[in-house]
């Protein structure tokens, strides 16, 4: 059964524009679907909607998460459900260390899910963050500084893994996390995504290119052209779309 579920999703920028037109999509857990289309397609409008970003609106359709609808929820109760965003384009937070960013997403996920202050001891939760750290070969030094300030691209893209390895959703939606990551940090970043999928997990990959794809097989692979899925197929889609592009698909609707 589909954890996420996406009906005849349309989305809007606040001006009225309509981005995306209508997707079907549904993804459950032990499973990765992959998203490939041009840019300007709407990618990473779908993500936004999915999280809940205020400046999308869903002008017609729904989002169901685990059988609830979550299309009028905020971005912070949907992550509380279980959904995750990595961004393809993390931004800094000064003033806000990464120990403690995490530290108080963590606890506040297990409050709302147990209905009151059940925070998690701090040795368990160093214990925790420091193996993770290893494990995503995240420097130990970025612990106690600031998010993604003054960070490398390959640093930010992999504290979004970190932070997705802790909060350990039940649907990772990652925004092209493969966006500027030379080979070494994108093998460890797709690395940490195909340990994390499996029966507590599923996972959509939004992606431009079918690189990633190498270190992360799809089981479902949806082509994303004009704000909709043109086609879907498996893994082979990925490799036909790697050879002929996406200019086949123009024009094409649904």
């Amino acid at each position: 059964m589909a954890l996420l579920k996406l009906e005849n999703l349309h989305v809007a920028l606040e001006d009225g524009t309509e981005i995306v037109k209508g997707v079907d999509l549904e993804v459950g857990l032990n499973e990765v679907h992959a998203i490939m289309g041009p840019n300007g397609s709407g990618k990473s409008t779908l993500s936004y909607a999915i999280m809940g970003h205020p400046a999308y609106e869903i002008t017609e359709g729904r989002i169901l998460f685990d059988g609830e609808d979550i299309s009028e929820l905020g971005a912070d109760e949907r992550a509380q459900r279980g959904l995750f965003l990595a961004f393809q384009y993390p931004h800094a937070i000064p003033g806000v260390t990464v120990t403690n960013f995490l530290r108080t997403a963590i606890n506040a996920v297990r409050k709302a899910r147990k209905g009151e202050n059940d925070p998690m001891p701090i040795p368990e939760f160093r214990k925790e963050l420091l193996a993770q750290m290893d494990r995503l070969k995240v420097s130990r030094e970025l612990a106690s500084r600031y998010i993604n300030d003054g960070f490398s691209g390959g640093e930010k893209k992999r504290v979004e893994i970190l932070q997705m390895a802790m909060l350990k959703p039940r649907i990772a939606v990652l925004d092209e996390t493969d966006s500027g990551l030379d080979i070494d940090a994108l093998r460890v970043v797709a690395g940490g995504v195909k340990e994390l999928v499996g029966p507590e997990m599923g996972a959509l990959v939004i992606t431009h290119y079918q690189r990633i794809l190498d270190y992360i097989t799809p089981d479902h692979v949806h082509v994303f052209v004009g704000g909709r899925i043109v086609e879907s197929g498996g893994p082979e889609l990925a490799k036909k779309l790697e050879a002929g592009g996406y200019a086949p698909y123009e024009g094409v609707t649904v």
